[in-house]
């Protein structure tokens, strides 16, 4: 192996792990999104139910 296919060699393994931190990154911050965008449906489901039964309670009254 001579000098220059070492350098390439380097070079390409730090390409990759660049790519691979930023992909990383990126699919990371997408699933945490969805996570938090679950949690939220899920609260607000539990609010509109909690709400609703509290209304229908004072409508009987």
């Amino acid at each position: 192996m001579d000098k220059s296919s070492t350098i390439w060699t380097v070079l390409g393994i730090i390409v990759a792990v660049v790519i691979a931190w930023v992909l990383v990154s990126v699919l990371g911050s997408v699933l945490m999104f969805a996570i938090k965008l679950a949690i939220v449906a899920v609260v607000a489901i539990i609010v509109f139910f909690a709400m609703r039964a509290m209304f229908a309670r004072s409508r009987r009254h």
